[in-house]
């Protein structure tokens, strides 16, 4: 049969967005599971999971994303490749005689014979296992594979500020192996759901996926630039050849552009050695609230324009950790990064200060930005206070005490929490209802796209092995609950894992065609606070299992989508997923166990290498809030903060006033307007601070707004590369500062002068409120 091969290159996918970015010829015998593949994805994937562990107990800390890593690794890979030796290798292996097979015995056929046969037959094939340390360039499948890796690796497991903040806050005593079971269970089950969903979020063309379009862009570009080392062609080459480019006449060689990897070198070793000064030499270049230093009792001044504890509006600072608290302002969009700075702008900037200095829900008696929840006395809440032996709410000992007041940011942030949750839902339906109605519709009758053609030359994944994935870490979570008496009843876990579950396909669903996804952190804890009251700790377990199966699951089919598009064989892409997850579990419960046996003074508000878990700090006032105290008392009837439950309504009618302008006038600037991104975009607060949010804007404006507008071309080529560079740079020279100037002799070497300590002297660093409580404290209102 003969097959048209220009028509089969001409097939393409259905998606203008797809066909910008994405290959439709395969090359199926080009190597994947090489050996240097697994080499340097583990070793990346090892050490930035340690790195981000670390830098999640750290404030600010930068993070080690995919993207470096698909940066940094390709010239790992061209290395290897240029150096590994080319060697094929072949160990024998034992097989049975071809004669055995050939004998009388088999030749006819029986329900016995052919079982006996299909045991022995595998026995025998093959004869030998042929491998090579370099089987030749590295290649887009290689690279893919440690990208996907990365992707579902080396970030901080969530379960992990659960377990930090049983053991800091609520004193219980947490073994390594509970931690890593309970790490490895949050993890993977979602990889099992993943697996099952994959013939409708990853299969069908309609399932884009565009967070996908940007890596497959990069990968492209990397391996398909032409060699820049030329060779100079002889002084008499004949007339009329064409010259190379970075070629002149005669051969002589012209200026070229700088290549992207020097590039990145001369970027990351200056953000390295820069880093000294805002990270230990001259840390007022971090807290760069110049104006407090000019007026340090000044409570509203530090409070505006603060950078430790106040809403950042004076824009400045000079640590990079700083700026890219909440993602690098070079990766995001400029269209997102203006709506996301709006947002906090109108409720950071405008909404929280007029609540803030009318003394709404006595929000003026606390620090207008902090992380801890306050007692009536303005102390930071006593929760040993409101707790029985067994670690359960005690009603009585609560009311005596106190209820549980927010700082002013954290009581927005439930606000917008709030709206949020049906603003997502509205937003959806009327912007992409239609779309999701159709992609329904196709992904029912949908034939095959180019890619799913080509993806028909590797053999799939069994469903039985992803359920098997889902069921045994299932099985692990409930080992990690029961064996080690944690109070956690087994059917509250079957009901974590069924949000999930009910939710990982509208979810995928809706983000792999909008972008947007459904988020369970609020669900996640009514729930539990509701059906398991005064048990915090149920109420961690039950929100770190649902709000992460859900993510993992998610990010482990966006994976699996991203291998659809590279045409990575499916079997493949589980292994890596599957393996790479393992094996930083262990690493990362490992970093946590080292750093909290090892590191003096380990969450304190000043501990001296900033190492105070602004993230567990959240989490413990989340457990207080919803699994301790309870949601009908902090939210419901004649509570303190009862109105934030009608920002249930407002949400849903946010999107409304904005969608029907666009109808009415659909070439107008508000088709841009998401009114979802501008509530998440600032769900960040707190942990971070106004600072992270304005200094982050002014760098995006920089780069994604000035430099793109203006030299479009430079853009082009360095832009991704100047983000990895600097986080790359910072993230080591962090790393290497405190290995070897703040934790060698417990923390005791440091620079003492007034560009270390012009900043600890203000109302910003005390968190000073802006009203003093009467000595009785607060009225005792439940």
């Amino acid at each position: 049969m003969e097959f048209d091969l220009d028509a089969i290159e001409e097939e393409d996918s259905p998606y203008p967005e797809v066909r910008a970015s994405v290959s439709n010829i395969d090359d199926p015998d080009m190597p994947a599971m090489t050996i240097r593949m697994w080499l340097v994805g583990l070793l990346l994937c090892m050490a930035s999971s340690a790195l981000n562990v670390f830098f999640n107990f750290r404030s600010p800390a930068p993070m080690v994303v995919p993207i470096v890593l698909l940066l940094i690794s390709y010239p790992i890979g061209k290395f290897l490749a240029f150096t590994l030796p080319i060697t094929t290798y072949r160990i024998p292996l034992f097989s049975l005689p071809s004669s055995i097979l050939s004998s009388s015995f088999f030749s006819s056929a029986s329900s016995l014979k052919l079982f006996i046969l299909a045991l022995v037959r595998p026995l025998t094939f093959p004869r030998a296992i042929e491998f090579s340390f370099n089987p030749g360039p590295w290649n887009i499948k290689e690279h893919v594979l440690v990208y996907i890796m990365a992707n579902v690796a080396v970030g901080s497991p969530y379960a992990i500020n659960a377990i930090v903040t049983s053991e800091v806050y609520y004193g219980l005593q947490v073994s390594y192996w509970f931690s890593f079971v309970l790490v490895l269970a949050t993890q993977l089950t979602g990889f099992g759901l993943a697996g099952l969903c994959r013939r409708f979020l990853v299969w069908p063309a309609s399932m884009v996926w565009p967070q996908n379009l940007v890596v497959c862009t990069l990968l492209n570009t990397l391996h398909a630039e032409e060699e820049e080392d030329l060779m100079v062609l002889p002084p008499d080459a004949g007339a009329g050849v064409e010259q190379p480019a970075g070629m002149g006449a005669m051969g002589r060689r012209t200026k070229r552009p700088m290549t992207r990897y020097r590039f990145f070198m001369i970027v990351a070793s200056g953000s390295f050695l820069f880093f000294f000064l805002p990270g230990f030499l001259f840390q007022a270049l971090s807290i760069f609230s110049f104006l407090c230093w000019a007026a340090p009792h000044n409570v509203p001044v530090n409070q505006l324009f603060g950078v430790h504890s106040g809403l950042g509006m004076s824009f400045l600072t000079f640590d990079w950790t700083q700026i890219t608290w909440i993602g690098s302002p070079l990766m995001t969009p400029w269209w997102a990064t203006l709506q996301i700075f709006l947002g906090f702008v109108l409720f950071f900037w405008i909404l929280t200060p007029v609540l803030y200095y009318t003394n709404t829900w006595f929000l003026a008696y606390f620090p207008i930005s902090a992380n801890d929840p306050y007692d009536r006395f303005g102390n930071i809440y006593n929760i040993t206070r409101v707790l029985t032996t067994d670690d359960r709410f005690d009603l009585a000992a609560y009311e005596a005490y106190s209820p549980l007041f927010l700082p002013a940011t954290y009581a927005m942030t439930y606000l917008i929490a709030f709206a949020l949750s049906t603003c997502v839902i509205v937003h959806t339906l009327l912007y992409h209802g239609r779309t999701l109605l159709k992609g329904l519709k196709r992904m029912r009758v949908e034939a095959d796209d180019i890619h799913a053609k080509l993806m028909r030359n590797y053999p799939e994944v069994p469903d039985w092995w992803y359920l098997f994935v889902f069921g045994v870490f299932f099985a692990m979570a409930i080992v990690a609950v029961e064996v080690w008496k944690t109070s956690v009843p087994v059917w509250a876990l079957v009901l974590s894992v069924s949000l999930p579950t009910l939710y990982v396909l509208p979810n995928g669903f809706i983000y792999a065609m909008t972008g947007q996804g459904i988020s369970l952190n609020i669900l996640a804890q009514i729930i539990p606070g509701t059906l398991v009251p005064g048990n915090p700790l149920a109420n961690m377990v039950f929100k770190a299992y649902s709000v992460q199966t859900l993510t993992e699951a998610t990010s482990f089919v966006q994976d699996l989508k991203l291998g659809h598009y590279i045409k990575v064989a499916p079997r493949a892409t589980f292994l890596v997923q599957l393996i790479a997850t393992i094996l930083a579990a262990f690493v990362q419960v490992g970093v946590k166990e080292w750093i909290f046996a090892n590191v003096q003074d380990i969450c304190s508000p000043h501990q001296a290498s900033s190492l105070t878990c602004p993230h567990n700090q959240v989490f413990f006032t989340a457990s207080a809030i919803w699994g301790l105290i309870g949601p009908s008392r902090q939210f419901g009837t004649g509570s303190i903060y009862h109105p934030h439950l009608y920002a249930i309504i407002v949400g849903a009618f946010l999107p409304l006033p904005f969608w029907l302008w666009q109808r009415q006038y659909p070439n107008s600037w508000v088709k841009w307007v998401s009114t979802p991104v501008i509530l998440t975009g600032v769900s960040a607060i707190p942990p971070a601070t106004g600072i992270n949010y304005s200094s982050w804007f002014l760098v995006g404006f920089v780069f994604q707004y000035l430099i793109k507008k203006r030299n479009f071309a430079w853009w082009t080529r360095f832009n991704y590369v100047t983000s990895a560079a600097m986080d790359s740079g910072t993230v080591i020279s962090l790393i290497f500062i405190f290995l070897t100037l703040q934790f060698p002799k417990g923390g005791s070497i440091e620079v003492d002068w007034w560009g270390n300590s012009v900043f600890q002297q203000t109302a910003d660093w005390h968190r000073r409120a802006f009203r003093a409580i009467p000595a009785s404290g607060i009225p005792n209102r439940t």
